[in-house]
């Protein structure tokens, strides 16, 4: 489902992080204009290519460096994706990086971006399309499933960022198709310290609406 990647600026630098059960995560680097603001890391959604979200971003804040891999098991990286892999991976990924850090994380992105922030030092958080927890969602889209016995990939953002210092801002979609408005509620109402910013859009239109850019550059700022 994953788009083809788009042509990216000529600074581009292509990055390679090895994990220790032998996959290869392979990512994007886009130098910004200025060295000394914090580098942008993202994490992108499920159909999102890595490469796409780091033109995305570069695109919104053009002096930020920018850093976004391939989840594992989305080519070009290799490996299988997992729940527990997937925020490990970002864990190493944001130990990978020098200086200030601001994660950006997108639909299920978002989980992973508030994960490395309850474990890493990060300069702030700013979570699109956001939930408080995988399972949650799954149970609120198949309430007739027994959810809690079966579901085997949880990511728990609310819990996660119970941990974080960062300044957190939460960009949701009112019209949200895919995460319930309950679960970004509930992740709102967790967090009394977020800015959270409500837009008039559904979950894979909402990077297109004509208040997201202005929202990113608003937190970023």
């Amino acid at each position: 489902m994953v788009a083809p990647p788009p042509a990216l600026p000529a600074q581009t630098e292509r990055l390679d992080l090895t994990r220790p059960d032998g996959s290869i995560l392979r990512g994007v680097r886009i130098a910004g204009r200025d060295p000394s603001r914090p580098t942008l890391l993202g994490f992108p959604g499920n159909a999102w290519n890595a490469e796409a979200m780091a033109l995305f971003l570069h695109q919104i804040a053009p002096r930020h460096t920018v850093v976004v891999y391939h989840y594992r098991g989305y080519s070009p990286s290799t490996g299988t994706p997992s729940a527990a892999a997937l925020m490990s991976d970002g864990l190493a990924i944001r130990d990978s990086l020098q200086g200030p850090v601001i994660a950006v994380g997108f639909s299920i992105g978002s989980g992973v971006a508030a994960h490395v922030a309850g474990a890493r030092p990060l300069e702030h958080v700013i979570l699109a399309t956001p939930f408080d927890s995988l399972r949650h969602v799954a149970a609120s889209t198949l309430p007739y499933v027994p959810v809690r016995w079966l579901f085997a990939h949880e990511i728990d953002a609310k819990a996660a960022l119970q941990n974080s210092a960062a300044p957190l801002t939460l960009i949701i979609a009112n019209n949200d198709e895919v995460i319930p408005n309950a679960r970004s509620g509930a992740l709102a109402a967790s967090q009394s310290d977020a800015d959270v910013i409500r837009l008039e859009a559904g979950h894979n239109d909402i990077y297109n609406t004509p208040g997201f850019v202005p929202a990113m550059r608003s937190a970023l700022r």
